[in-house]
């Protein structure tokens, strides 16, 4: 079985030399925010050299489950714009029983198929909706979407490839092996920069996958609960599921 943080190992190092927090050296205020630092553009353009700032933040009011939520919306980019995320940040009435400034996160990885159009093949769109229930109901929440991590961090393009190979029977992990692309491509440096640049360095982190845990705790995110998001299979996705149990370690 391929350990899934070995996986993690092999993925793309974009983010392997972003800057230290001390790059971070602009503070602008927001109403009802907390103070965020942000970054000034310089002319870099490797990547692999990028630093990722805080772009924005704003007020995101939302629909769910038929009632308004007010979010917090904080976007985020590299030099290059190659790599974008955004962190939406949920703060409910203080409860006596829950950790005190300890949110429950959310590190999602991008899913066009899934979290737009709703594909079965997937639990995505589900773990998203639940993550985003949890998180609205809490006292603290976070989720960090990041569209870079589209198919495991293979992108769009090569997920349909992958899909297409899963029509011939193979499952995801060897899906991904038969087209040329890693089974695991996602680095976690990013979302922990910004769980740091939000004040945030211990997490519940709402997430099923064990390499998540851990790969976060390498860049020095302490997770003091892994909370399940588990949701219920259907035909489409049985298999896929299965295969990220067995082949993959998630806790399903």
């Amino acid at each position: 079985m391929t350990d899934a943080l070995d996986l993690e190992e092999t993925a793309l190092e974009a983010y392997e030399h972003a800057g230290d927090d001390s790059d971070w050296d602009r503070v602008i205020p927001f109403p009802g925010f907390p103070k965020l630092k942000t970054g000034n553009r310089s002319t870099l353009k490797n990547s692999e050299n990028a630093k990722f700032v805080d772009i924005a933040s704003t007020v995101l009011p939302i629909e769910f489950q038929g009632q308004e939520v007010q979010l917090e919306a904080h976007a985020f980019e590299d030099e290059t714009v190659s790599f974008q995320a955004m962190a939406v940040v949920h703060r409910g009435k203080p409860s006596t029983t829950s950790p005190q400034n300890v949110p429950l996160v959310r590190v999602h990885s991008g899913c066009v198929t899934g979290d737009i159009f709703h594909s079965l093949r997937c639990d995505c769109y589900a773990q998203l909706q639940l993550s985003l229930d949890k998180i609205v109901n809490s006292e603290l929440g976070i989720i960090i979407y990041l569209p870079h991590h589209e198919g495991r961090g293979i992108g769009l393009v090569n997920k349909i490839k992958a899909y297409a190979e899963q029509d011939r029977g193979l499952d995801t992990v060897d899906a991904n092996v038969s087209i040329g692309a890693p089974i695991d491509a996602r680095d976690y440096q990013l979302p922990a920069k910004i769980l740091k640049h939000l004040g945030y360095e211990s997490i519940r982190l709402l997430s099923n996958n064990p390499a998540k845990f851990k790969a976060l705790a390498k860049h020095g995110i302490e997770v003091m609960e892994q909370v399940e998001t588990k949701t219920s299979p259907c035909e489409h996705n049985a298999r896929y599921l299965s295969t990220k149990r067995d082949r993959m370690d998630h806790l399903l």
